[in-house]
């Protein structure tokens, strides 16, 4: 049994511990023109695993965090999301489901939560940021009802990301 709930400071810490790697055997190669761009899912082998620095993502921790937690009181997923009243975005920073909890449903959970708390602020939208390498991510959040929306060759120049493109999706909130 996992309960979701606001994150208190000390969930947010375990949150923030999740393990976010991944393995996959597919990434998603982009060719981007003046007109348009191109998504293709390509496969490589050997598989390719990322893992993401400890400091990859700061926040200024004004954000909305809700947690998955199981009857132990461990923080197995948490979303972060954050709310711009401007032009009414919902936008989701970050999630992740600890690798031992996968496939049980806990992101689609945390997601359909995140977007309630949307409609309650009345955003009209939902958007987020993925990598072309996090195949997996991008196949789940189309599953959810994302769709992409466009690109960014640039962001991650002077990362450990360089080299690698990101994705953005959105989706309707109502």
């Amino acid at each position: 049994m996992v309960i979701y709930r606001v994150a208190t400071p000390e969930d947010r810490k375990h949150a923030e511990a999740i393990d976010n790697s991944f393995t996959t055997d597919t990434i998603l190669e982009v060719t981007a023109t003046d007109g348009e761009f191109r998504v293709c899912p390509v496969p490589v082998d050997p598989p390719l695993r990322k893992v993401y620095p400890d400091d990859e993502e700061e926040t200024d921790g004004q954000e909305h965090v809700i947690v998955a937690v199981d009857t132990e009181g461990d923080v197995r997923g948490a979303i972060t999301l954050a709310y711009a009243p401007w032009n009414r975005r919902l936008h989701i920073a970050d999630l992740r489901v600890a690798p031992t909890h996968r496939g049980r449903g806990i992101g689609t959970a945390l997601m359909e939560r995140a977007l309630t708390h949307g409609r309650e602020l009345s955003a009209r939208t939902a958007w987020l940021e993925v990598t072309n390498v996090n195949a997996p991510a991008v196949r789940a959040y189309r599953r959810l009802g994302f769709a992409l929306c466009g690109l960014d060759t640039s962001l991650y120049v002077g990362t450990e990301s360089e080299g690698e493109t990101a994705l953005f999706m959105s989706r309707g909130c109502e």
